[in-house]
């Protein structure tokens, strides 16, 4: 939690005022059974109407002065736990941002979406509530026995006893529901992680009729949940009762002890009012207490949680290096490259070793898990390497700052994602400073043109989350267009005209060859058609190269080549 209190920095005036005024508060409702008591002795007892109203002014005056602390106190309490969210949600948001893929795998999606919204809630709770009440209810109850002290000693000695044995509840509760809090939490993520899931697959669930145990399995998380929630929920209700119980337990013995004072002349009978005012006082602030200690302890679980979000640090380091002159004329190369992701266990690369010049076009094919879309992971660092090396124009990726390799790299990933949005917001993502012209251009390049005329408003035209209002080959090509509006030097398709026909699958490769001579193109695709005139193919099979050479030589020489190939077009029987 000490880590966080950091961005309370901007809010020192805040957190100092808030509770500041609560304790003005405190400080003129303690006097509140001391004016009863006089209104009661001197003013009820002789008859005095004039000291009784006079008495009055003095209690409105004190609630008007004490409405007004209290108020005063909320909006710097407020104005200091709103602030602290928002900034630890930037922070937290850009942490997230600055992982590598491979800590957001670990970590998944539903836990940290959680921690990003309920934990901060709950810590925003948290602030605002130990401002106004943290000194507050201390305040009251020790003041509230000082001043029973004042009144009678031997009355006051009934709350030397009650205080430590109603702290004994409050904090023995609290020490047993912290940690069941941090398991309600968890189950919490589980519940988002299954939603998130169900909505995200909602046409597959529906696809292969498996609605029932997809509500199933909810309806069991959900109870897991709710049993758990139940159950710390019990323990944590069980404080209030418990302090009731000690509470009117002293008032009886307060009242039976007065009794006996008032009637052998010791003390007066305001006096015994006071100090059942002051049990009382100490009763209301316990039990606000109590619900603060709940608090604290939710917003303390949320906080280790998000503490462990920042204390992930980016796997991908950069390192220095200096320019290899074997390799400075090469594009990309790939150096003798393993890759095994995290938990992966096997090696999902083995020994990758190619050399790609500038201009060059590069076709990687081969079957499903075969490894492509690792091998162009690998290059604007997604992933790194676990051996060998990967360099861009003979400078390790790892020694480039990450901007820097990331704008010399346009990237089409295999799922198209698009942004809620005009289509001109999009796809200037590639690019904040592209002009119309540029748009156009590279609308035309990606065959968009023909439907995106066919829009209202064309650049204008609101895209929904996730792209849902067009179709899978709409997305595929404006996620084409905002790579090519970035003119980078290296150009990745990961398997991204999946969704086109063959006629303007060609146009498309046809259209990028003609833009210019200087851009690396790499190619993944499942068909032979989309990468038999690139200037290299590479056909990988589990994980490593079954070969590299041109569409005519593998088709003569490469067997693993020549099984994707016919299985995508027939075999012309050779005749002797």
């Amino acid at each position: 939690m000490k880590s966080l209190l950091v961005y309370l920095k901007d809010y020192k005036k805040e957190t100092v005022l808030a509770p500041f005024f609560k304790m003005l508060e405190a400080s003129f409702e303690l006097f509140v059974p001391l004016v009863m008591a006089a209104m009661i002795d001197t003013g009820i007892t002789n008859g005095d109407k004039g000291y009784i109203l006079k008495m009055g002014g003095v209690l409105v005056l004190l609630a008007i002065v004490g409405l007004t602390c209290s108020v005063t106190a909320q909006f710097f309490s407020a104005r200091a736990a709103v602030g602290f969210a928002t900034k630890l949600r930037h922070a937290l948001f850009s942490h997230i941002q600055g992982l590598s893929y491979t800590e957001l795998d670990t970590m998944g999606t539903s836990t940290l979406i959680t921690r990003m919204t309920s934990d901060v809630n709950q810590l925003q709770n948290g602030v605002n509530l130990t401002l106004r009440l943290l000194l507050r209810s201390p305040f009251i109850v020790f003041g509230a026995m000082i001043m029973a002290f004042t009144v009678d000693v031997k009355a006051a000695l009934i709350f030397v006893v009650t205080i430590p044995l109603l702290s004994i509840v409050v904090f023995g509760i609290m020490i047993i529901s912290m940690p069941l809090y941090k398991k309600v939490q968890a189950a919490l993520d589980k519940v988002l992680g299954r939603t998130r899931e169900n909505l995200a697959g909602a046409r597959v669930i529906r696809a292969f009729c498996k609605e029932d145990e997809e509500i199933e399995e909810f309806t069991k998380d959900n109870e897991q949940l709710l049993q758990m929630q139940v159950f710390v929920g019990k323990i944590s209700a069980a404080m209030n009762p418990v302090t009731y119980i000690i509470v009117n337990g002293a008032l009886v013995v307060l009242l039976w002890t007065g009794a006996i004072r008032v009637d052998e002349g010791i003390i007066t009978q305001g006096a015994v009012v006071a100090l059942v005012n002051y049990m009382s006082q100490i009763l209301v602030e316990l039990v606000k207490l109590a619900n603060l200690i709940i608090q604290i302890t939710k917003a303390l679980a949320c906080a280790k949680r998000i503490e462990g979000v920042f204390a992930v640090e980016n796997s991908q380091q950069m390192k220095e290096c200096t320019v290899s002159e074997e390799t400075a004329d090469d594009m990309v190369c790939f150096d003798h490259v393993s890759l095994t992701y995290h938990g992966g266990g096997e090696e999902s690369l083995t020994d990758i070793d190619f050399k790609v010049k500038k201009g060059q076009t590069i076709g990687i094919i081969g079957g499903t898990g075969s490894g492509k879309t690792s091998i162009v992971n690998l290059i604007p660092r997604f992933y790194d390497a676990t051996k060998g090396k990967v360099l861009i124009k003979g400078k390790d990726v790892m020694s480039y700052d990450m901007a820097e390799l990331r704008n010399m790299i346009g990237i089409v990933p295999q799922k198209a994602v698009l942004f809620h949005g005009t289509i001109r917001e999009n796809l200037l993502w590639g690019n904040e400073n592209a002009t119309d012209a540029e748009i156009e251009q590279a609308i035309e390049i990606a065959q968009a043109k023909e439907f995106l005329d066919t829009k209202e408003g064309r650049l204008d035209f609101r895209v929904a989350q996730g792209g849902k209002n067009l179709s899978g080959g709409q997305k595929q090509r404006l996620t084409i267009a905002r790579a090519i509006v970035r003119n980078p030097e290296i150009l990745i398709l990961d398997d991204s005209a999946s969704a086109l026909d063959f006629a303007t699958d060609a146009k498309l490769r046809k259209a990028i060859r003609e833009m210019t001579d200087d851009m690396t193109v790499f190619i993944v695709s499942q068909r032979t058609s989309s990468i038999q005139h690139a200037d290299q193919i590479i056909v990988m099979e589990d994980g490593e190269i079954a070969g590299i050479g041109t569409h005519e030589w593998l088709l003569a020489e490469n067997e693993v080549y020549q099984e994707i190939y016919y299985s995508q077009y027939e075999r012309k029987e050779e005749h002797a």
